[in-house]
């Protein structure tokens, strides 16, 4: 039993010093950059109504499609596990086809081409 009130006292010690020296620890020079509000790129002092580039939003769909492509991808080299690793990489093999398609679909509509 005193075995566990060590840990548990010796994880707070040591999670309460780690907070305090986070705290103290960097370097607090603000400055009006780093005061002021990030806008993804946009001055944040503009006007709100600039038009808004239509590329930025294909990028970012193209590149989450593809993160969640690798994060659906990654757990199949344990695939051979599974009962049927025959159908697993079947549906994996598919996937990655309906995806390929896709991009090949923009590339050739120049949908990934940033200047006109």
């Amino acid at each position: 039993m005193s075995l566990l009130m060590t840990i548990i006292m010796m994880t707070t010690l040591l999670s309460a010093v780690l907070a305090i020296i986070s705290f103290w620890l960097p370097q607090m020079s603000p400055d009006h950059e780093k005061l002021s509000p990030y806008e993804c790129g946009f001055d944040p002092m503009g006007s709100a109504r600039l038009p808004f580039s239509l590329r930025f939003f294909l990028i970012a769909i193209l590149f989450l499609l593809f993160d969640l492509e690798i994060a659906l991808l990654l757990p199949l080299p344990w695939g051979d596990q599974l009962p049927t690793p025959l159908l697993t990489f079947t549906w994996a093999t598919a996937v990655l086809f309906l995806l390929t398609l896709g991009l090949v679909y923009e590339w050739t509509q120049g949908g990934l081409e940033w200047a006109e």
